[in-house]
């Protein structure tokens, strides 16, 4: 199963770059505010505040497009922000049969995926993605295709574990 949320870039492209003309709005009514009218006093702050909480909120929403892919023998997870030089972009390639278990985690309004998985030196490791800008239909479908593979790899280890 493929999914991916790579074809509203230009729907995050544009919901950036009207924050940063918000913010940069804001700080012009700002200053135009403070000297030139004069009427607003203290709340002038405002026209700064709400603008850089906005961007911030945006920002702090995770990286913005998620890839995930389970055709073949192997998944594959891809997760970056539409600005390239923001943040560094995840991507990850392990068999299937390495996955031991996920979780999504609802925190107000982001959510991460958890997905654990077997290692030789340390037992198991962590994988941490950001998947607040998917759908609910998309997470849907997220949780069924890694739980099948979940189950999959549980039935293996049990059908192994009675032959011996």
């Amino acid at each position: 199963m493929r999914l991916s949320n790579r074809n509203k870039a230009s729907v995050y492209n544009f919901i950036n770059t009207l924050l940063i003309m918000f913010v940069i709005g804001g700080i012009a009514c700002f200053f135009l505010e403070e000297y030139r009218f004069n009427v607003l006093g203290r709340e002038s702050y405002l026209f700064i505040i709400i603008p850089i909480l906005l961007l911030t909120l945006f920002y702090l929403n995770g990286r913005q497009i998620f890839e995930y892919d389970s055709d073949g023998e192997a998944l594959n997870f891809k997760n970056r922000n539409i600005i390239p030089f923001l943040d560094r972009p995840l991507h990850d390639e392990f068999p299937k049969y390495k996955l031991i278990k996920y979780e999504v985690v609802h925190i107000l309004f982001v959510k991460r995926l958890y997905v654990t998985i077997s290692s030789k030196n340390t037992g198991s490791t962590m994988l941490k993605y950001e998947v607040s800008y998917l759908t609910k239909k998309e997470i849907t479908d997220l949780r069924f295709s890694l739980n099948k593979v979940v189950k999959t790899n549980n039935d293996k280890k049990e059908q192994r574990l009675k032959n011996d």
